[in-house]
């Protein structure tokens, strides 16, 4: 093959490659952006300003905080609270330019995308997307966030060891149960109670 049909065909392959390169940043899909930790609520409002001040709603789409309702336990009450799925992170929908980057990557409170490196975003995978949006319709509360730790003590208040003092050896979040070790004639016996039959000391 001669010099010149290498030339030809390296300046074709780079082409094609810039040709993929191309389409795929004019593609619409999800990305997700790196927040100040507590700031991710604020940073939605901020860049929806943004996308509607600046006209970008053809190249913005949606942007969106991930959280799923959990049940939370503290001081013996249970209430249904919305947790973060993934605090510190927000998600965008977005056709990737330069402008629409830009605008992103300029809120307040933004400290860049999630990708290789803070100018080469990678967007998220259709996989990753369904099995987020899927977790956030579940609005059933499964799931309980217990105010306890393995190691704590605590001083058992309802049941057959009402009175005892144990200490926490498991947290079934799950379920809403606690597994403690009660000391019985001189040993450590484990026993499984409702979460809420227990409290720190």
């Amino acid at each position: 093959m001669s010099e010149e049909q290498d030339k030809k065909n390296n300046t074709a392959t780079k082409n094609e490659s810039a040709t993929k390169s191309e389409s795929q940043k004019k593609e619409r899909h999800w990305y997700a952006v790196h927040t100040y930790s507590g700031y991710e609520d604020a940073v939605a409002r901020y860049l929806k300003q943004r996308v509607d001040s600046l006209a970008m709603n053809d190249k913005i789409f949606n942007i969106l905080v991930p959280k799923e309702e959990k049940i939370k336990i503290k001081n013996g009450k249970r209430r249904a609270v919305e947790e973060k799925i993934y605090p510190g992170y927000v998600l965008v929908d977005m056709i990737l330019t330069d402008d629409s980057w830009y605008v992103v990557r300029n809120t307040p409170r933004v400290t860049g995308f999630v990708g290789a490196d803070s100018t080469t975003p990678a967007p998220l995978s259709k996989e990753e997307v369904d099995a987020l949006m899927s977790r956030m319709e579940h609005k059933d509360g499964k799931g309980f966030l217990i105010d306890l730790r393995v190691g704590e003590s605590v001083k058992i208040i309802d049941g057959p060891f009402k009175d005892y003092d144990a200490k926490v050896s498991e947290v079934d979040s799950e379920k809403g149960k606690v597994k403690v070790l009660v000391p019985i004639f001189g040993r450590d016996t484990a026993v499984e109670l409702d979460s809420l039959q227990v409290q720190k000391i």
